[in-house]
């Protein structure tokens, strides 16, 4: 890899495990619909002017049924819910289970006859729900299953996304994909959040969600779409391992959240687990639906 390809890969996995500390912060003042709106709405019109340039956004809304299905499983719902969560767990834990996300992507495309088990797959299952369950059993406060069930709706959300794209929207430029879904998921945000603006906005908040726009999101994807260029999709996804450790150190060291047994645990399980479970073996061919990437990566990228 170049030094470009690596300065690339090296940012993308700070910038995406970032987002759940800012939301963290954004939360504490903000409802998470108010969160999602300004994220969306600033990171839409960022990217907008290089879309247009690039002639991208047309023959994408000419697919608008698929591009709303998309929008509704990979960011209306779980940006929504990822902020809901965090008003009550540990942006650290929340980081860590979405990191769950190839796990799950594995299973639905095995079931859907794109892809098989075998005994590493299998293995590898189970030792990232392992992992999961090892968070969930030690860190989290089971008399909130709300949260927790808003992070398994995410992790289901972001596992079927690229499923949508890679049967009806694969064709078409990603930039011009990301750029109307964003924008078509402040328009779906935006009446309630008019609704629950609040009346005053703190500068934690203000800024937190500044910057999940412009640096979580809209230069994220610049970044993401650079990194494809200079190093192909395959590589491109192994940033999946990284962010989590981004989001548990952030979580203590900057918002003094405590580093827990469950996160000693959970973690090298759920990351050994998702290396093991998503692997390809070496006679299968490149075709099928590929999982996830990352999961702050909601890129429409065929990896994605």
């Amino acid at each position: 890899m170049t030094r470009r390809g690596w300065a690339l890969f090296l940012a993308m996995g700070v910038i995406w495990g970032v987002p759940y500390a800012m939301i963290r912060i954004a939360v504490e003042d903000l409802d998470p619909i108010v969160v999602a709106f300004g994220r969306t709405l600033i990171g839409g019109l960022l990217l907008l002017p290089i879309a247009l340039y690039r002639d991208a956004l047309a023959p994408v809304f000419r697919r608008w049924r698929p591009l709303l299905l998309y929008t509704l499983v990979e960011i209306t719902g779980p940006w929504f819910l990822i902020g809901y969560a965090e008003t009550t767990l540990n942006s650290s834990t929340v980081g860590l289970l979405i990191a769950a996300v190839p796990l799950i992507a594995v299973v639905i495309v095995t079931k859907l006859g794109h892809d098989r088990f075998d005994a590493r797959r299998v293995t590898g299952l189970l030792v990232g729900f392992a992992g999961v369950a090892a968070l969930v059993g030690l860190d989290i406060d089971l008399g909130n299953p709300a949260a927790i069930g808003a992070i398994g709706l995410t992790t289901i959300g972001y596992a079927i996304g690229p499923i949508i794209i890679n049967r009806a929207l694969a064709d078409l430029p990603p930039l011009g994909v990301v750029t109307g879904s964003l924008l078509l998921a402040a328009a779906i945000y935006a009446p309630l959040a008019g609704w629950l603006w609040p009346a005053h906005l703190t500068a934690d908040s203000a800024w937190s969600v500044l910057g999940l726009a412009v640096i979580c999101t809209a230069v994220a994807f610049l970044f993401f779409f650079a990194l494809i260029s200079e190093v192909g999709p395959a590589r491109a996804t192994v940033i999946t391992y990284i962010n989590p450790a981004v989001a548990i150190l952030l979580g203590v060291t900057a918002l003094n959240e405590p580093l827990t047994a469950g996160m000693a645990i959970g973690f090298p399980l759920v990351i050994l687990g998702s290396i093991l479970g998503t692997a390809r073996s070496r006679d299968q061919t490149s075709g099928g639906v590929p999982t996830p990437a990352a999961p702050e990566a909601v890129a429409p990228l065929p990896e994605r």
